[in-house]
């Protein structure tokens, strides 16, 4: 059996191209960067989510809802604090809907004994 390849007569070994230099990474626009990566061995810094919070048009559910912008400022402990505080505030808001009398009832026509 031979193992020659043929046509491999004569020809040159095929030298290996040394890896190419390396490209240029992208640096990270700040105005845009997401989270940012914890220091060597601490947590990372608060940063806003940017989840927009859209006008309900009632003042006091959408100064609850406002008050969630706090959070965006403090570190994770520190959130169940506000959620709580809006939740609150919220369910304050609808309980008063509730209380506020209605319209009358319409009368009831009236039976004469059975």
């Amino acid at each position: 059996m031979n193992d020659a390849v043929p046509g491999a007569e004569g020809a040159e070994p095929a030298t290996v191209d040394p890896q190419p230099p390396p490209q240029p990474q992208p640096q990270p626009d700040p105005e845009h960067a997401g989270p940012q990566s914890p220091p060597e061995g601490g947590p990372a810094a608060p940063a806003p989510l940017g989840v927009p919070r859209t006008p309900t048009g009632n003042a006091e559910v959408d100064a609850h809802l406002e008050r969630l912008a706090d959070a965006d400022h403090l570190a994770t402990d520190g959130h169940v604090e506000v959620y709580e505080d809006v939740h609150r505030g919220l369910r304050d808001a609808l309980t008063a809907l509730d209380a506020r009398p209605g319209p009358p009832a319409p009368p009831q026509p009236y039976r004469q004994g059975s």
